[in-house]
């Protein structure tokens, strides 16, 4: 995965649908097929969504967990601690300092979206209406803090069973977050166009892809994977590390993925246009690998965005299969969902 200096514009719905995936969410790439038109920017939409989803999460309840309070109570309750209580001279007012657990909601899930809210309500550019859904739906949270977020705290949230229906919430609000400039003290709040942020772009366009065909293809398993070089010396550690964007397997065959986000797949050379040689390289280093310690031949793709025309390129080199394709991101989500798998069809 590599970023390109000027990819194409992707639709907003478009990068919603990837974000889905990628967040391992998949199932809620339909919940936007209800907004009659696209969004002008991916702030308003996913503050729609969210907005949409409290309402939801408003509907079943928040989510509560025992928390440890420590208090001085002349009400013997909780756990005794009679060293603080000895050290303070508590006892001596007919109170003790006690450890208890109290069942509450306000905690670090509910907090986090309760202060993305708050936020998003302040934020310049987020539409009169969401701003005012926003200000009806704040007092359901009630009793809950507003918190100081950074990229720190979304790693405490801790999500199991009980509470995964906030994960896709969580998601959300991690990505406003690391988005956006929303600093205490500054007159001005900004969202970052992550439309036009190549590199973010192309990851998203990577992990998208990998767990597209997780999700897609049955029985199927997705995952980057660590190639080792077969290689003999006093510093193989010196060696660059090869990891792949994508390594596929399913129905015994094994496809490796790179995916390019890319603006121009070719390279123009005494005014022929050619397939960038590092890519293929790169993608033909990962093959010899992969055969040398599996005993057997996967199949390369080079996978680009399309941009100016369709590519569908397909080779036979060293009894691998390679093939150099784009598939068009600026299309209907269906268009994008029947070519991916096209790209991978055995019996293509």
């Amino acid at each position: 995965m590599i970023s390109s200096e000027n990819p194409s514009r992707i639709p907003i719905k478009n990068i919603y649908y990837m974000l889905a995936y990628a967040w391992n969410h998949p199932q809620e790439k339909d919940f936007i097929s209800v907004f009659g038109e696209d969004e002008n920017d991916l702030v308003n939409l996913l503050s729609k969504v969210l907005l949409i989803k409290v309402k939801a999460l408003i509907k079943k309840g928040f989510y509560k967990e025992y928390i440890q309070t420590r208090d001085e109570s002349g009400i013997i309750r909780g756990k005794i601690l009679f060293k603080e209580s000895m050290e303070t001279f508590s006892y001596r007012r007919g109170k003790l300092h006690i450890l208890e657990d109290e069942m509450t909601h306000n905690i670090l899930h509910n907090q986090i979206i309760k202060t993305t809210l708050y936020h998003l309500s302040k934020l310049d550019l987020l539409e009169k209406g969401h701003k005012e859904e926003i200000t009806k739906t704040l007092p359901y949270f009630g009793g809950i803090s507003l918190v100081k977020v950074s990229s720190r705290l979304f790693k405490e949230i801790n999500l199991h069973r009980n509470n995964q229906h906030y994960q896709f919430l969580l998601s959300i609000c991690q990505f406003i977050w690391e988005n956006s400039l929303m600093h205490e003290g500054e007159a001005e709040q900004h969202f970052q166009d992550y439309s036009r942020e190549h590199q973010k772009l192309a990851k998203l366009f990577e992990d998208f892809v990998k767990n597209f065909y997780r999700k897609e293809i049955r029985g199927s398993k997705a995952k980057s994977e660590s190639l080792y070089w077969p290689a003999e010396g006093e510093e193989t550690e010196s060696l660059p590390k090869m990891t792949t964007d994508i390594s596929l397997e399913y129905d015994e065959r094994k496809y490796i993925i790179d995916t390019k986000f890319y603006k121009d797949i070719f390279t123009a050379h005494w005014e022929k246009e050619t397939v960038r040689s590092a890519h293929l390289y790169q993608l033909f280093a990962y093959l010899k690998n992969e055969e040398y310690y599996s005993h057997r031949k996967a199949c390369g793709v080079l996978l680009y965005p399309e941009v100016h025309k369709k590519v569908d390129l397909k080779y036979r080199m060293h009894g691998f299969e390679v093939r150099v394709c784009t598939v068009d991101l600026n299309g209907d989500w269906k268009s994008i969902h029947d070519r991916l798998l096209h790209i991978v069809d055995e019996k293509d």
